[in-house]
């Protein structure tokens, strides 16, 4: 029997993780891929107070370690279903869990172009400018977005790739503006605004790219960064969610007594690292306010 089982070890997750294992709580966290969630592509993170141009990977370590360190189990392990009974149970693809309370901490998942990208994934198709850019080397690449992922791919991509074309459905960007006028230096780098990706071409793998239907672009690769969508589909038919899927909630206190969300799954304003652990540690105080009941 645990006291609290976090489900996801991105920030948020290993915050709360970290809070928890410091008020002597027995505390087990799974995770469905790697830790870290979406902040471990970020090529460098500038606006975490205190850390200076530290790379997602090494931040996610760090704190990954922390937790570790404080004996905090992780397990990778796909989370099937919850089950909300007077001991809830969490059932993986691997196991049964019983535990007396719950923070969830799934964050998002790419949004796609609903075109038919997934059939050039890893075959010229990308969402990890980081992970990825390397195989494109000296090559031609697009990025399609307007938001700070976006931009900063561009300009990680920009120092590695022969060309890159960031396209953008309109001509003004979501991004910060220091990025922005950065990527504006890149000789490299062409802005195709106003503009749609509507066709995907390619045989083995991605050969080009059609805007508005009309116009072809002869591309090597192709990196998505058109935003995110919740990673809900273990709170379907379980808790309260907006209109976007995102879990509604009181602070962390879900409408079910005993299950938290933290980080980016949660109904927010500002979706950043800070707002993420913020959350975390948030959801840990209050799972330790419950527990004191149980």
């Amino acid at each position: 029997m645990k006291d609290v089982i976090i489900i996801g070890a991105g920030p948020a997750g290993l915050t709360a993780a970290i809070y928890l294992a410091r008020a002597n709580k027995n505390v087990l966290v799974l995770e469905e891929k790697t830790y870290g969630g979406a902040i471990v592509n970020a090529n460098i993170i500038e606006n975490y107070p205190a850390n200076i141009n530290i790379t997602g990977f090494d931040f996610a370590t760090n704190l990954y370690n922390q937790v570790k360190n404080l004996g905090v189990k992780v397990k990778f392990e796909k989370v099937i279903s919850i089950k909300n009974n007077k001991i809830k149970e969490v059932i993986t693809n691997k196991d049964k869990y019983q535990t007396k309370a719950i923070i969830i901490a799934t964050g998002t998942i790419n949004r796609k172009l609903g075109l038919n990208e997934d059939d050039y994934v890893g075959r010229g198709v990308s969402y990890c400018a980081t992970c990825d850019g390397n195989f494109y080397k000296n090559k031609t690449v697009a990025v399609v977005g307007g938001g700070n992922t976006a931009i900063s791919d561009a300009i990680y991509l920009a120092d590695i790739c022969k060309e890159v074309y960031l396209i953008h459905r309109r001509d003004e960007f979501r991004a910060f503006g220091t990025n922005i006028e950065l990527l504006k230096k890149k000789k490299n780098v062409k802005f195709v605004l106003n503009s749609v990706i509507t066709k995907l071409n390619g045989h083995d793998k991605l050969e080009s790219i059609e805007i508005n239907n009309k116009d072809t672009l002869n591309i090597d690769g192709l990196f998505i960064a058109i935003g995110q969508n919740p990673n809900n589909e273990i709170l379907l038919n379980l808790i309260n969610l907006d209109k976007d899927g995102y879990a509604k909630s009181n602070s962390t206190l879900t409408n079910i007594k005993g299950i938290f969300v933290a980080g980016d799954i949660r109904h927010k304003k500002l979706r950043q690292l800070v707002t993420a652990t913020s959350d975390g540690a948030m959801a840990a105080m209050e799972a330790s306010e419950y527990l004191k009941d149980k």
